[in-house]
């Protein structure tokens, strides 16, 4: 992509993210998620009804007056967006492609952190880890991760969930807000790693969706092509036992993947291509 057309994309996906989570989001995503818990501030002189637990002993008997110690929320936060760039985000019969939902989604938190003075960083993976920007804080940071949104082009093209948490459980020592960004079409292999990456850090799942992966449109004989293996198959959508075996197995994808959220104790919450991410996604920051 040429420096100028990648420019005027980022300053695209600026201008309505940033407007979005200043306008929409910011509140939400502050109350949503809390910080580490209540760091000192200052003392100030004892007032009735005031807890005597805060009383600060030191400074009572230096000054022979009372005073008390005053906390605030420690409210700085690291925020990890961890991405899914496998070559399942190339896909979309609705509006636009699962990839270009996930930076628009990405970019929002992005500046939703910023806006609250949080860091933010970002993992990218497919089967492998693909590139990892470590948390930081200021608008040029920011700026840099939807560059590599919008332009990053993978080595691999598979899933493999439970490299990413291993390694965002491995990588990121302090305590975090993660945003796992990802249509979870992938072996199951990951529940356990999910499970000690939400006990390590505070994980969201981020299930981006595409309509026609659950409604299968009956247009006769079609070719499907898997993007992640290359598999190619001809399929009758016509075929009522096989539009009914699309529907069971699309069924118990949906049951098993909402069981593996509740027991990884994680919030989640889909996102469709055609639709507006705005709702879902206040949703789920007031559900919280």
């Amino acid at each position: 992509m040429e420096t100028s057309e990648l420019l005027k994309k980022v300053r695209k996906i600026e201008i309505k993210t940033r407007g979005l989570s200043s306008q929409v989001f910011s509140g939400e995503y502050h109350s949503a998620f809390k910080g580490r818990g209540m760091a000192f501030s200052e003392v100030r002189e004892y007032t009735p009804g005031d807890d005597v637990r805060t009383i600060d002993w030191n400074v009572t008997a230096r000054f022979n007056t009372p005073f008390v110690k005053v906390f605030e929320e420690e409210r700085e936060l690291s925020v990890v967006l961890l991405v899914d760039v496998s070559a399942s985000g190339m896909f979309g019969t609705h509006k636009q492609f699962k990839q270009d939902l996930i930076t628009e989604l990405c970019a929002v938190v992005a500046f939703s952190a910023s806006q609250n003075n949080d860091k933010i960083g970002v993992i990218f993976f497919s089967d492998k880890i693909e590139k990892f920007i470590p948390p930081k804080k200021g608008k040029s940071h920011v700026l840099r991760i939807i560059r590599e949104l919008i332009e990053f082009k993978p080595e691999n093209k598979q899933t493999n969930l439970e490299v990413a948490l291993k390694y965002l459980t491995n990588v990121i020592k302090k305590r975090s807000v993660v945003f796992l960004v990802s249509d979870f079409f992938a072996e199951p292999n990951y529940k356990d790693a999910l499970k000690i990456a939400n006990k390590k850090h505070d994980v969201v799942a981020l299930r981006i969706v595409d309509k026609t992966e659950n409604e299968l449109p009956n247009v006769g004989m079609i070719k499907l092509k898997d993007n992640e293996t290359g598999k190619i198959v001809w399929a009758d959508t016509s075929d009522k036992s096989f539009r009914k075996q699309f529907a069971v197995n699309k069924l118990k994808f949906e049951d098993e993947l909402k069981d593996t959220f509740n027991r990884a104790g994680i919030d989640a919450t889909e996102i469709f291509t055609h639709e507006n991410y705005v709702k879902p996604l206040m949703n789920l920051f007031k559900n919280r």
